[in-house]
């Protein structure tokens, strides 16, 4: 009772072997913003199409990202030489406008949008109840959001957010829907050949990190979050957009993208 909570050697018994998972069949899917749902109908029905059949066979829970207006707001905030908390505060306001979207679409199909950070005790018994629960990705930071490495853009945005409530409920499986078909050297999107980039299939975060990309499909946070996570060891990107029947094949553990694991 009287230890610091700073010591290191202190801090490192605490370590557990086992640490209880409050929701381990619940599969987390983060929908991205820019990728998928700026897309509109096109993008998005096909997938709720997969996402139906698969609430049949999985416990699920759906997150969104935030997109391009959450870009937009973001650089009027950096114009105007706004700090990091505060474009944190401004940019949550996108994923939840897609949660809600979101939530609307799935209405009659059990969709049901969750508070931010409320509820989540209750998530096996949404699903089993037939409900398809849905929260905004972006992580509760706001004014507390942490100083940026470079630049003033948050770091912990809907992917940093998503992992952290599936390491947290100790979710079975954490799968990022994008539209590429995962983890390339570069921009797959800015490249002049495509055919010139390495796709990475399978890599350990420490390889990952190792290698400092220029570029990332997924936030950088992420990366640290999966090195020191407790229950999680590994997530998967894959390409919904072009093939949103990867859902259920990711579902099932099939290996359809880039899987990124911990060492």
């Amino acid at each position: 009772m009287g230890e610091s909570l700073v010591s290191k050697k202190f801090l490192a018994k605490t370590e557990s072997a086992e640490y209880f998972r409050m929701h381990p069949d619940v599969n987390v899917l983060k929908i991205g913003g820019q990728s998928i749902m700026d897309r509109g109908s096109k993008a998005l029905f096909p997938i709720i199409d997969v996402l139906l059949q698969a609430k049949e066979q999985f416990k699920i829970l759906l997150m969104t990202g935030g997109g391009t207006r959450a870009r937009h707001v973001y650089n009027i905030g950096v114009d105007l030489g706004m700090p990091t908390g505060v474009l944190s505060k401004l940019g949550d306001k996108v994923s939840s406008q897609n949660a809600e979207m979101l939530a609307v679409l799935l209405a009659k199909h059990g969709g049901v949008r969750i508070g931010h950070g409320d509820h989540l005790e209750q998530l096996t018994m949404f699903c089993q109840e037939g409900y398809l629960p849905i929260t905004t990705g972006i992580p509760p930071y706001g004014f507390f959001e942490h100083p940026a490495e470079f630049g003033s853009i948050p770091p912990h945005r809907t992917d940093s957010g998503a992992f952290l409530l599936a390491e947290n409920i100790g979710a079975k499986s954490l799968i990022y829907l994008k539209d590429e078909r995962g983890l390339y050297s570069d921009d797959p999107k800015k490249a002049k050949n495509i055919e010139e980039l390495q796709f990475i299939d399978r890599i350990s975060v420490s390889d990952l990190m190792t290698m400092d990309l220029d570029d990332l499909i997924v936030e950088r946070p992420v990366l640290t979050f999966l090195k020191n996570s407790k229950c999680l060891k590994q997530f998967q990107v894959i390409d919904a957009l072009r093939h949103p029947e990867h859902i259920l094949a990711a579902l099932n553990g099939e290996h359809v993208g880039t899987i990124v694991y911990k060492d």
